[in-house]
């Protein structure tokens, strides 16, 4: 199962091909989009010229198998993460501080509370849950939220012990913050995603404000950051700065805006990321260790007013150059790379659901660039609120 957040009113819906049929396939695998014009036509913020060739505004491409979208739940209150359970059901993260879990066909099974107090205020709240690779026997949850501190916030992570049959969370500890807490209600960042080694990988943005964006290069601060944990909050074996004083061992790369997308490509094992740019500048990378991603030194992006932010370059030595890039921005929340049977050409492509863009953008990769770009849903623009959407295989 996919999960995205894309903007549009609250529903959760699942994808199926027509009759589950594996041979419903395009010929070419998806991967011919070279007779489609880009799926941007609006003007970009800036004319920044992009690194390489297919950096943006690559072909588009059109799925050519027949498929069919159902509603199976709308209304949900203010939701933020949904991930499947081994069941089938879902577990939904409640922005105001609690969780749900509905069945497959959207009605509620159960609510469960008990978590520690969140600030929801702006972008903060209760965000990412991840299960425990041994969920199935221990039952073991992880979650991100934004928590008070001092006169500020910061992001924490925390894990508990589900008890479904009570609605409560057992013995709720936090295992890591991501620390300066600042006065800010933006850029938590806050994706979680275990890894192969069933090490904790973690998010973070750089809280917006100038005080936290310019910490995004900081070594000793947790802002803008991918780090790598244990099940316990600690840094995890083969870090890239473990033992460099000054420095926050849990970080695993820097140079972050805000993202909210993490996955594992089903075929390289490379961890991919999105983030929000500023106006314009919304990014897609691999995270390699060790690496430096930018922000806020270079940018597709520029500020909301208008302005360059800082000098206003795009390349400098040293610094990851995005695989791809949006401008106009897509607003990059939930993605995951398709693992599915059901429709073939979308194998190993990557799905990344668009808050204000409004559409699930589907990205054709091959040697790990992006060749091929299609909007899905965008003739569910007009509804307001927030997607929760699942994409499911048909298994027959």
């Amino acid at each position: 199962m996919k999960q995205f957040i894309t903007s549009g009113f609250l529903v959760l819906l699942s994808a199926y091909t027509y009759g589950c049929n594996n041979n419903a396939t395009n010929k070419n695998n998806g991967a011919d989009t070279t007779k489609f014009p880009p799926v941007e036509t609006k003007a970009a913020n800036t004319n920044y010229k992009p690194a390489f060739k297919g950096q943006t505004r690559v072909s588009s491409a059109k799925t050519t198998t027949a498929y069919q979208v159902d509603m199976i739940a709308e209304k949900l209150g203010r939701p933020w993460a949904v991930i499947p359970m081994p069941d089938g059901r879902l577990l939904i993260t409640e922005k105001t501080g609690f969780m749900q879990i509905l069945n497959a066909n959207g009605s509620l099974a159960k609510k469960i509370t008990g978590f520690p107090s969140v600030e929801s205020g702006g972008q903060g709240g209760m965000l990412d849950v991840a299960l425990d690779p041994s969920f199935s026997t221990n039952k073991m949850i992880y979650w991100s939220f934004s928590e008070k501190s001092g006169s500020g916030n910061l992001m924490a992570v925390a894990k508990g012990k589900l008890n479904e049959a009570a609605g409560i969370i057992e013995n709720p500890v936090v295992i890591f913050r991501a620390t300066p807490a600042l006065n800010s209600k933006l850029h938590f960042g806050s994706r979680l995603l275990f890894d192969k080694n069933g090490n904790l990988l973690v998010s973070t943005g750089e809280r917006s404000i100038l005080e936290g964006r310019v910490q995004a290069q900081l070594l000793s601060s947790g802002l803008g950051k991918i780090f790598r944990i244990t099940k316990d909050g600690k840094p995890a074996p083969g870090n890239p700065f473990l033992n460099k004083p000054g420095v926050m061992p849990e970080i695993f790369a820097y140079g972050i805006r805000n993202a909210q997308s993490l996955d594992i490509h089903p075929v390289t094992g490379e961890l991919w990321e999105a983030e929000f740019g500023p106006r314009g500048g919304d990014e897609l990378n691999i995270i390699r260790a060790g690496k430096d991603y930018g922000w806020p030194t270079i940018t597709y992006g520029i500020e909301y007013a208008g302005p360059k932010v800082g000098d206003g370059i795009q390349q400098k030595a040293g610094m990851e150059q995005p695989v791809y890039y949006w401008d106009p921005v897509l607003s990059p929340s939930g993605m995951a790379f398709y693992k599915g049977n059901a429709i073939p050409e979308w194998k190993n492509n990557l799905f990344i659901g668009g808050l204000s863009s409004a559409h699930i953008a589907r990205l054709v990769i091959v040697n790990n660039k992006v060749v091929g770009e299609e909007r899905l849903l965008e003739d569910k623009r007009n509804v307001s609120g927030m997607w929760l959407i699942i994409m499911a295989c048909c298994t027959q």
